[in-house]
């Protein structure tokens, strides 16, 4: 007895493709040189906490400052290569995800891999060796003058990177008129006495009403319930009026004289004056410490030259330490409205404002309303808005 054998059914297909990777963001904002300076020194004292326990404990678990300094070194390596491992893959290392901060590939916005990480690593140790900092400054020096704008140093364009922040960024909302408005005091003009005027009143000569006779009394009906006697009658009323009586309406009386005008002195009490009060004027405080009154057109930079044509009340020069002050950096000038405006003029390393502790960075050619608190950065130099009282 044979068992039925079903057909073999079609050879099965290959495995589904893996979904593709979400796309890479790019349009996040770089993130600015003060953040990652924080990022790098709490890499470094967490690496160097651990280089002194492992030098503590090979210490007194050893003998020989040989094999000490070799453990050291083993370990230096290690923590090294676990923080390129850990860039290269995800972007991040302790400060920097502790700042909200990732490195990433500036072509495709994604993680760099391991080799690129490994070779970024070794510059940024490189330039931490005992130079009397002279590394460190030249690598924050290359950052902070990039030409694209992106604060990469000579590390980052080796390794193909930027370091991008990922918070988000909210929106600050621009008041529409930030000037001080006219108060209109409505106690004080509730207890402005109100202009008097004289009331005129025309003498009405008394009217004498009408005599009217009082009506009759009716009888009253008898006790004896026999008939009903017929009601009286009331007597009329004189249609002539009686002698001595005047007419109803009254004679005309005589134009009244118009009305004095009231004293001068309490008209003006009268009428409030309620005339807008004028702007307040605007200056600046660098963090130096000087202030410059803002009464026209003023240029900030390392070397500020007006252009052609250019009315320019003011040239501000700021010195910069590490070169990022671009010649002719930004201008502020004062409104039609009286508001005070700044815009940067093409500078190479950008202008941000900072104002209720979010940062606004500027875009060339484009005027941006500040507000009296603002601060306003160019490179490494910044001013302070204040108003003049």
């Amino acid at each position: 007895m044979s068992t039925p054998v079903a057909p073999p059914g079609p050879p099965p297909g290959p495995p589904p493709p893996p979904p593709p990777a979400p796309p890479a963001r790019t349009d996040l904002p770089t993130a600015d040189l003060e953040r990652r300076y924080y990022a790098h020194v709490v890499d470094r004292a967490l690496a160097w906490t651990t280089y002194a326990a492992v030098a503590g404990l090979g210490w007194w678990l050893l003998d020989g400052p040989v094999v000490v300094a070799l453990l050291v070194l083993g370990w230096a390596l290690v923590v090294q290569v676990a923080l390129a491992v850990l860039l290269g893959l995800r972007g991040l290392s302790p400060g920097k995800a502790l700042l909200g901060l990732r490195a990433v590939s500036a072509a495709t916005g994604r993680p760099v891999g391991v080799g690129a990480a490994l070779l970024r690593g070794l510059v940024v140790g490189l330039a931490g060796l005992p130079t009397l900092l002279l590394g460190a400054a030249t690598l924050a020096w290359t950052s902070a003058s990039d030409r694209d704008r992106q604060r990469r140093g000579w590390h980052d364009h080796l390794a193909g990177t930027v370091v991008v922040d990922l918070r988000p960024v909210p929106e600050a909302e621009e008041p529409d008129d930030a000037r001080p408005r006219a108060i209109v005091n409505l106690t004080a003009m509730r207890l402005v006495p109100a202009t008097v005027r004289p009331a005129v009143t025309a003498t009405r000569p008394p009217t004498t009403p009408p005599t009217t006779p009082a009506p009759a009394r009716t009888p009253r009906a008898p006790t004896t319930p026999p008939t009903t006697p017929a009601p009286a009658r009331t007597p009329r009323a004189p249609t002539t009026p009686p002698r001595g009586s005047r007419p109803s309406s009254p004679p005309s009386s005589p134009p009244s004289s118009p009305p004095a005008d009231p004293p001068a002195g309490a008209r003006r009490r009268a009428v409030p004056t309620d005339s807008p009060t004028p702007p307040a004027g605007w200056q600046v405080e660098l963090d130096s410490g000087e202030r410059v009154v803002v009464d026209g057109l003023v240029l900030l930079g390392r070397g500020p030259v007006a252009g052609s044509g250019e009315q320019v009340r003011h040239l501000v020069p700021l010195r910069s330490q590490d070169m990022s002050v671009s010649k002719t950096h930004a201008q502020l000038q004062v409104a039609a409205d009286g508001a005070l405006v700044v815009m940067d003029r093409g500078s190479t390393n950008g202008s941000v404002v900072l104002r209720a502790g979010v940062s606004r960075e500027l875009t060339p050619g484009k005027p941006l309303t500040l507000l009296e608190g603002d601060t306003v950065r160019l490179g490494d130099r910044s001013l302070r808005v204040l108003q003049r009282g």
